[in-house]
């Protein structure tokens, strides 16, 4: 099916019978991310996490989406046996951003999206709600390796609102919240006041908007796209206290990390994988726990905000 939009004018999106028949009813649909199953998460516990993250979508009365590229199709939405497929260690899924689309549609690859691409994919089908992890952004030493992830770029252009942990934990904080704030890109704290750390509920950058309450966000989204500034929104949920980790405590273990991926001469796509493998066994798996609690939260979140969206929509339209 193709959607039309400014940015994707022309990206064939393949919707699965539940979500476009979402979007044209005006139900509320929730994007989920791939590169999690297929790098984030061990097998079988990615393919656990998937399901659950998509009945959690559902349980809150919204449609999930979860976004991939499958022979070369943007897909909007995983049937079973996709899911599966991205989810199996032997499938050999590549990881996709920006720059990796037009190589895997036009030469019929398969891929998990990150969150630029996904951004993309979820824009171009319509939908406007997009639950993840944690973003990217300023990778530390960027001064020297001018190493700065697609997704700050894409959450300056792309009209969808991004529900995250903060940052990867990995990253330079300061330096992306810089970014973002150079870009017009609008940081909303939900129930915080600092920017959270990924495994860590605070950290020491504050955060100047702050909004406690999922209606409000859902009208801010409205009020900027209506108004025609275009671009995303993210929005920064901490991660439940039961599953917080302090960041003194994490950052030291990123550090250790990090130097060994120096040592071992690691960077590029293949540095995440590496760090959040390196992270869970110094952490004996403490991580790894935290990482599927706070993407859960930001799912409910997510899936709040866009019900909130849909109900504005249609009051809107009445009107």
């Amino acid at each position: 099916m193709k959607i039309m939009t400014k940015l994707t004018a022309h990206l064939d999106v393949t919707l699965t019978a539940e979500v476009k028949e979402a979007l044209a009813t005006g139900r509320p649909v929730v994007a989920l991310e791939s590169t999690i199953i297929a790098h984030g998460l061990p097998y079988p516990d990615n393919l656990r996490t998937a399901r659950k993250l998509e009945d959690r979508v559902r349980a809150g009365g919204a449609v999930p989406a979860t976004i991939a590229v499958i022979d070369g199709r943007p897909k909007a939405g995983l049937s079973a046996d996709e899911l599966e497929f991205i989810a199996q260690p032997d499938s050999n899924i590549a990881k996709l951003s920006r720059r990796d689309l037009p190589f895997a549609l036009s030469q019929h690859r398969d891929g998990a999206t990150t969150v630029a691409a996904t951004m993309i994919i979820a824009a171009a089908a319509g939908i406007e709600i997009f639950a993840t992890g944690g973003i990217g952004g300023v990778h530390r030493g960027a001064e020297t390796n001018f190493d700065i992830s697609a997704d700050l770029p894409e959450l300056a252009r792309t009209n969808i609102a991004v529900i995250c942990a903060g940052p990867k934990a990995i990253l330079d904080i300061g330096l992306t919240l810089e970014y973002l704030e150079t870009y017009g890109v609008p940081v909303i704290g939900y129930r915080c006041d600092s920017m959270p750390a990924f495994y860590s509920a605070r950290s020491v950058y504050p955060i100047e908007m702050r909004l406690d309450d999922a209606d409000e966000i859902a009208l801010l989204c409205q009020h900027k796209w209506q108004s025609g500034l275009d671009g995303g929104v993210q929005i920064a949920n901490p991660i439940p206290p039961a599953f917080d980790i302090p960041h003194d405590k994490m950052d030291a273990v990123i550090e250790n990390a990090l130097a060994k991926a120096q040592q071992a001469g690691i960077a590029g796509k293949a540095l995440t994988p590496f760090l959040l493998a390196e992270i869970s066994a110094l952490t004996e798996g403490e991580s790894l726990s935290a990482n599927k609690a706070l993407v859960e939260n930001n799912v409910a979140l997510a899936t709040e905000i866009a019900t909130r969206l849909a109900r504005l929509k249609q009051a809107n339209s009445k009107a």
